[in-house]
């Protein structure tokens, strides 16, 4: 308003200018997306936290890339899901969200000592819904160059 009053004196008209919407996805898509020439070795962190009980059953999708920047989402499930099973639901997310985001190096980190195990192959999958979903997070695995998976203490 300040130059509209300013210029209005000079025969001028002022015009604010408008949120350029396609500027702000533009920058959004360089944000997002890795640069092509940048080291091979750099990798997507994936930490992996689920949660389970008689009044919650969610996740926290958190996802981050080589530069630092962090992406965020919350899951709430609408129906009823064990830790573990949570636990699975939240990588299975995070997993879908770097596939969105054209991510080829992941390195995933999670609290349960089971999720863990069983996608290193050094536990067995004994429950049937498990197996499920270490079936489908190794499928989604497979269309990433690399994937490491480690335990971390809560």
């Amino acid at each position: 308003m300040t130059w509209a009053v300013e210029l209005s004196q000079y025969d001028f008209h002022y015009e604010p200018r408008h949120a350029i919407k396609a500027q702000a996805m533009a920058d959004f898509l360089v944000e997002v997306t890795e640069d092509p020439t940048g080291a091979p070795n750099t990798r997507w962190k994936l930490p992996v936290d689920g949660a389970s009980n008689q009044t919650f059953r969610g996740a926290g999708i958190i996802l981050e890339n080589p530069a630092g920047v962090v992406y965020e989402q919350s899951v709430n499930f609408e129906f009823p899901v064990s830790n573990n099973q949570a636990e699975y639901e939240a990588l299975l997310g995070r997993l879908t969200l770097a596939k969105e985001v054209r991510a080829t190096r992941l390195e995933i980190c999670s609290d349960s000592q089971v999720v863990t195990s069983q996608i290193n192959g050094t536990y067995q999958d004994r429950d049937s819904v498990l197996q499920k979903y270490l079936e489908k997070a190794k499928e989604l695995s497979k269309k990433f160059e690399e994937v490491t998976v480690q335990h971390v203490s809560r």
